[in-house]
């Protein structure tokens, strides 16, 4: 993992991408001095245009060549640092190595960044949780203060539907809580996917939610939910949640089909894709960590959005380290998966709607 990380930042970007430009001193914003320089690379897209892209995100995705969106909340909020540099160019290296374009978004000096580069990645992970947490309704104020953000599965899922990204990778997605009958802890990534048409491939509901009763609000709202290759929906850190999965997927190319003919519906959801954990976590001692974890935060007054990168980080201590390494396997097997969909689904001939194995089948 460090060989990899070391050798892409020695080289300053990414492979492919444009060299870093120094921000002209007309441009300055005023930004947390704690969240470390971030530069600001981008200047292709159209000044009406609220976000900036890539250029060669944007290039693919006009050639119709498969992307992957990434979120920075685990980045900047799901991992310590040096860890979560080099997981975040690890995932990256994954996509490209099979056959996709990563892009990771985060909201730079006020701007939503569509594929960030190498040196953007190391900023926002250095600066970690200085960074603001930004959920979908957080996006207009972090812009209108010109700050950084970290977006979440929520934000994430609606920047990249915004600009034609249909398949994203995260870790696991947020929930309802456990308590949420009094709470009323609901994660925004849920509501989100109910109006938000992207492919959502993850590890299943964190571990730390109420995951029955997230799936009940999913079948709510009517977002289709596949486990890939299982009949049990995955946990996070466990391969099972001990629930049955409303349905199962077993090839990328059955989940890109799948996704197809929702959107060829006209479906305006999106789907969730959940992949088992290829280095699971002893179940037995992670839910006494998150047991003790919960118990720590409610007698500390942690809530909100702070609950759950307090629970993991105080998992992953309980855990020694078990959990941390467990995270980073299952989002690098998340990516090489969301990869092959994409891959996959770029396949399919222009409006495809069913009707057999058309696009392929590459193996999970």
């Amino acid at each position: 993992l460090s060989q990899v990380a070391g050798a892409m930042l020695r080289s300053s970007v990414l492979p492919g991408r444009g060299l870093i430009r120094p921000r002209p001193a007309c441009a300055a914003r005023s930004v947390s001095a704690s969240a470390g320089s971030i530069v600001r690379t981008f200047r292709g897209a159209a000044a009406s245009s609220p976000w900036r892209v890539n250029p060669e995100v944007e290039e693919a995705l006009r050639a119709g060549r498969p992307v992957v969106a990434l979120e920075s909340t685990i980045v900047a909020h799901g991992m310590p640092w040096p860890q979560n540099l080099e997981a975040a160019l690890l995932v990256e290296s994954t996509v490209r190595e099979h056959g996709a374009l990563p892009a990771t978004i985060a909201v730079i000096d006020g701007e939503p960044v569509v594929g960030l580069d190498a040196a953007q990645l190391e900023a926002l992970a250095k600066a970690g949780s200085d960074v603001r947490k930004c959920s979908t309704r957080e996006l207009p104020l972090v812009m209108a203060q010109g700050a950084h953000g970290a977006t979440t599965v929520a934000s994430t899922a609606y920047v990249a539907a915004k600009v034609g990204i249909d398949v994203f990778v995260t870790g696991g997605v947020g929930g309802v809580h456990r308590g949420a009958a009094t709470t009323f802890d609901v994660s925004a990534d849920l509501t989100e996917l109910r109006r938000t048409p992207v492919a959502v491939v993850c590890a299943g509901v964190k571990s730390i939610l109420d995951i029955p009763l997230t799936l009940e609000y999913l079948e709510t709202q009517g977002v289709p939910v596949l486990s890939m290759g299982t009949d049990d929906f995955p946990a996070f850190f466990s391969v099972s949640s001990g629930v049955k999965s409303p349905a199962r997927v077993d090839t990328p190319a059955e989940a890109a089909r799948h996704f197809a003919c929702a959107r060829a519906l006209g479906m305006e959801s999106g789907s969730l894709i959940a992949v088992p954990n290829p280095e699971p976590a002893e179940s037995a001692s992670i839910e006494a960590a998150i047991h003790d974890a919960l118990k720590d935060a409610a007698a500390q007054g942690v809530e909100g959005a702070k609950i759950t990168p307090f629970v993991l980080s105080h998992v992953a201590e309980k855990t020694g380290g078990a959990s941390l390494s467990s995270n980073i396997a299952l989002v690098n097997n998340n990516a090489k998966v969301g990869a092959q969909i994409a891959v996959e689904l770029a396949a399919l001939p222009p409006g495809y709607a069913g009707g057999g194995a058309a696009g392929g089948g590459s193996g999970a």
